[in-house]
């Protein structure tokens, strides 16, 4: 089975609609995504409804807690709570409604998946060595994936030790015979220097993850974010992918 992994989107209509092209492109058997749909940009409906009607699995993400009030917007920093504040505002109580039915951790395919760490599958980021061993040490299947924290990243143990580190564009990693963390980055907010939207390709057959970038009008969302009245370094920031 191929499977085509996603996370992050933050209401980034255009960057979303760019990777769901070239995963049309891809030929794939399903399409997973980690969660945070929301939050950031200016189309959180728009996104809500694309995921819902393509994706087979979909987690919740922290953002997208804090969106169908599950957390205050307390839990962010003033950029992010106004973003928040303004989704809660902009979201149709339909899509409100099926973000409730999700959940922050799942399982498909054998495939253990978190939207932050499998310590704390909420708010957790992935990006010490330190504690992607201590979450591959938890791991009951020898593949699990993430989000959250908008970096594309694969590892593995191998007798206590960390191997691997971050996913560069195009690159395939080897899953075979290894216990594996992956995290395909983020469509809508890359913070890996790269701006373009990020996901990977998983074949479970062939044991491999490829990871892919998609190219986006990024100037569209930015003006999309300006015209909501949103921060104006929530817009600034995508071209630079920080």
């Amino acid at each position: 089975m191929r499977v085509a992994v996603f996370s992050d989107v933050h209401a980034n209509l255009a960057a979303l609609e760019a990777v769901l092209t070239d995963i049309d492109a891809a030929t794939v058997d399903e399409i997973w995504c980690l969660g945070d749909l929301t939050g950031y940009g200016a189309r959180p409906n728009e996104c809500v409804a694309l995921v819902r009607e393509r994706a087979d699995i979909c987690l919740v993400g922290n953002h997208d807690l804090v969106v169908r009030g599950d957390l205050g917007v307390d839990a962010f920093t003033a950029d992010a709570a106004e973003a928040a504040s303004y989704a809660r505002a902009q979201l149709t109580e339909d899509e409100r409604e099926w973000l409730r039915t999700l959940a922050p951790l799942g399982q498909r395919a054998g495939v253990e998946l978190y939207h932050g760490s499998i310590r704390d599958p909420v708010w957790e980021y992935v990006l010490t060595a330190e504690i992607a061993l201590a979450c591959l040490n938890r791991q009951r299947s020898t593949l699990a994936l993430v989000g959250h924290s908008h970096v594309a990243l694969a590892v593995h143990a191998d007798h206590g030790e960390l191997h691997g580190g971050l996913a560069a564009a195009d690159s395939e990693y080897v899953l075979k015979d290894r216990h594996c963390l992956l995290n395909p980055g983020s469509v809508g907010q890359p913070r890996d220097r790269d701006p373009r939207a990020a996901w990977f390709v998983l074949d479970l057959e062939a044991q491999t993850a490829h990871f892919r970038r998609s190219e986006y009008d990024i100037a569209r969302t930015q003006a999309e974010i300006r015209e909501a009245g949103l921060p104006e370094r929530l817009a600034e920031r995508l071209a630079s992918g920080v």
